[in-house]
């Protein structure tokens, strides 16, 4: 059996990249994409008929070079737009949408936001009738308040 894993070792380090590109997708964090990397660039080496030695070599060399060049450039890319960024209900606000169901004078409604569909009240009591396009100026809880667009 031993022997079947010694011969086979691509398969071994091919597998081992799928299961980093897995766990990666529950982090985010870029660090398993690298260990990812190296464990590909392994299996090749290992198909080839590369010893032991030069395989761990091999996912060494490559891993610590994507966790030092990569991995700072990719997670830049990835929070381009910086920490800052609105998130869940914060990043509603500003949004359009089309009135649903007329919203009456002092009262609520419906609008459609990005394929929801929210309880809605006009910023300035008027009423706004369905098909509407409307954007978004307050949220508090579950109900929009929004303006026309102009």
């Amino acid at each position: 059996m031993i022997d079947y894993f010694m011969t086979n070792l691509w398969a071994l380090w091919a597998c081992a990249c799928v299961l980093c590109l897995v766990l990666e997708l529950t982090s985010g964090d870029c660090f398993l994409l690298c260990i990812a990397i190296g464990s590909a660039a392994t299996a090749v080496v290992a198909a080839l008929g590369g010893e032991l030695y030069v395989q761990l070599a091999t996912v060494s060399i490559v891993s610590l070079f994507c966790l030092a060049a990569i991995r700072p450039r990719l997670l830049r890319a990835l929070h381009a737009g910086g920490e800052e960024r609105p998130s869940n209900v914060d990043a509603m606000l500003q949004r359009t949408g089309r009135v649903s169901q007329d919203i009456p004078q002092d009262g609520f409604g419906r609008v459609a936001l990005d394929g929801d569909n929210w309880k809605a009240q006009s910023a300035d009591g008027a009423p706004l009738p369905k098909g509407t396009r409307v954007r978004v100026e307050k949220v508090e809880s579950t109900i929009i308040t929004v303006t026309p667009c102009l």
